[in-house]
């Protein structure tokens, strides 16, 4: 009986795939259910989608370059989660397409033309969390992980 132990790296790429595309799914039900995304959540949805295909691609090539290269996927889309985060905690400033920046020294013309050209979801806002992490902090941990998973397959023999 065979286990883990004796997967080789089609079956670990295969894995991270699912992965991403389970985080994906996750996201799109999130969505559903009302959560519409920012565009940070937005961003770190793309990484993903490319790690899906790189995993679909590995699983006929499974050549270790291409396996680095869908860590170095998952892993992009966990710092974008960790800058997200950050955002989200006020700890930095984020992209001012999606956070707010005050109204000091505003006119009312600016400002009425500022709440007419605003996203409808702000990236600076916790809209769901769980354990005191948000989404963007779930997305850091889940996509560091796979970033784990898709370095032990580059680790396996061939």
């Amino acid at each position: 009986m065979s286990g883990p132990r004796d997967w080789g790296r089609s079956t670990w790429a295969a894995l991270a795939a699912a992965g991403s595309a389970g985080l994906l799914a996750g996201a799109l039900v999130f969505q559903a259910l009302g959560y519409a995304p920012c565009p940070l959540c937005l961003w770190q949805r793309w990484p993903h989608v490319a790690a899906m295909a790189i995993g679909v691609l590995a699983v006929f090539v499974p050549k270790r370059a291409l396996l680095g290269l869908g860590a170095l996927s998952a892993a992009s889309s966990g710092m974008i989660g960790i800058y997200h985060t950050g955002v989200e905690r006020h700890w930095w400033q984020g992209p001012t397409s999606c956070t707010s920046s005050g109204v000091r020294g505003v006119s009312a013309d600016d400002l009425l033309n500022q709440i007419m050209a605003a996203p409808l979801v702000r990236c600076d806002e916790v809209a769901w969390q769980m354990l005191g992490l948000s989404m963007a902090s779930w997305n850091v941990l889940a996509s560091l992980a796979l970033a784990g998973v898709w370095l032990h397959a580059a680790s396996k023999r061939a």
